[in-house]
């Protein structure tokens, strides 16, 4: 046995929870992604997943990745720098960088590697970098592939985050970056406070939009549009695999900067480009984003409910503002349990424990989609009620 097998053989963390009938994850799905799935030979109500647009299954965004599939083939063979660029990239970024209001914008293939490869280029040595504690693993890991020196502040502290910068060169390039929504807890970064602090010390901002694209502001174009701060954020991220219905991920900023790391990203450089019919599914779901308000009606109209109803059933919800509404159980073991019994209940919800959280801090989330009824919803709150009582979690 080689070094690393030795290493890893004892690894059996997994293993004690599949032992004990609890283990949630990489559960198949074998149906389309939509408010309810198909598991295990029955259905069950989807409140783990991204989609908040409820696009992942519109017939017009499937029938647009099949036509560009049919003209453009199963892939690009290749990086954007290279042999990889299509019209359809082109034409997407045009169309981002207009939504998200900057001059101009790059297409990932993941949202993933936008962050990580970013992050690593736009700052190096004698810079800073500051985040907040519960930034996004890709802006963690971003952060660590920098060469600017790491910092980072208290959730949501405004305090702590001007204690970290007050003490830095006024000159030096110092980036904040976080999370417009947070993607476990549902709340949102205290954007308005940090474009002061930003005003005050000289400092420059990144935006993850992932959470925030199709849920805020005009049309869904995000929490910084939200706020009316879009033109204070130097750097704007975002993803297709939630709001956008498909997969990839883009960075929008002004043109300099554009310039700059569509030269020198390397997750930009040597990946392969995002696949036709990725990118056609993206745009299609941006075109109907926009022309269709009533979608966001309807995610927000689902989402009040759901938050008075959990907050009238006595769940802990700590300080959500969107579709994302975290149920803490405050137990790994219990979180676990949480979760296969509502699964039982016919209800898919994700569970979320360390390093997604603090150990003390576990909870299952419960994620909305536009086209959730109340009536689907009601049968969620009542069936996790159930289960939160039986286990003893509240009363």
């Amino acid at each position: 046995m080689g070094q690393l097998q030795e290493r890893y053989k004892n690894y059996r963390e997994p293993q004690k929870y599949m032992a004990a009938g609890v283990y949630p994850y990489f559960r198949a799905i074998t149906s389309k992604q939509g408010t309810e799935v198909e598991m295990e030979g029955h259905k069950v109500l989807m409140f783990g997943s991204n989609a908040y647009t409820g696009l992942t299954g519109d017939q017009r965004v499937i029938d647009a990745a099949k036509a560009a599939l049919d003209k453009y083939g199963s892939g690009c063979a290749g990086s954007r720098f290279l042999n990889g660029t299509l019209d359809l990239h082109v034409q997407l970024e045009k169309e981002l960088a207009e939504f998200v209001g900057k001059d101009e914008a790059l297409c990932f293939s993941t949202g993933f590697s936008v962050n990580q490869g970013v992050l690593a280029m736009v700052v190096g040595r004698n810079d800073y970098i500051i985040c907040d504690d519960r930034d996004h693993a890709s802006i963690v890991d971003g952060r660590r592939l920098s060469f600017a020196t790491q910092l980072h502040y208290k959730h949501n502290d405004m305090e702590d985050l001007e204690r970290v910068i007050q003490k830095l060169p006024h000159d030096a390039v110092k980036l904040i970056v976080v999370d417009g929504v947070f993607s476990m807890e549902g709340d949102l970064a205290k954007l308005p406070e940090i474009v002061e602090l930003k005003h005050k010390y000289n400092c420059s901002i990144m935006v993850d939009e992932a959470h925030g694209i199709g849920v805020f502001g005009r049309n869904g174009r995000g929490v910084c549009d939200y706020f009316g701060l879009t033109n204070e954020v130097d750097l704007i991220m975002g993803t297709f695999s939630k709001s956008l219905a498909s997969i990839g991920g883009f960075i929008a900023s002004d043109s300099d900067t554009i310039n700059f790391l569509k030269h020198s990203c390397r997750t930009y450089i040597f990946s392969a480009s995002d696949t036709p019919a990725a990118t056609a599914a993206a745009m299609e779901a941006l075109h109907i984003l926009q022309q269709e308000p009533e979608r966001l009606e309807a995610l927000w109209d689902v989402t009040r409910y759901a938050l008075t109803r959990f907050r009238e059933e006595g769940f802990e919800i700590g300080d959500t503002e969107s579709p994302i509404i975290p149920l803490y159980v405050r137990d790994i073991e219990k979180t676990f349990a949480v979760t296969k019994a509502a699964f039982e209940a016919g209800v898919f919800i994700n569970p979320v424990i360390p390093p997604a959280c603090a150990p003390q801090d576990t909870l299952v989330r419960f994620a909305l989609m536009a086209n959730h009824t109340k009536e689907q919803v009601e049968y969620g709150v009542q069936a996790l009620k159930k289960v939160f009582v039986e286990l003893g979690i509240i009363k």
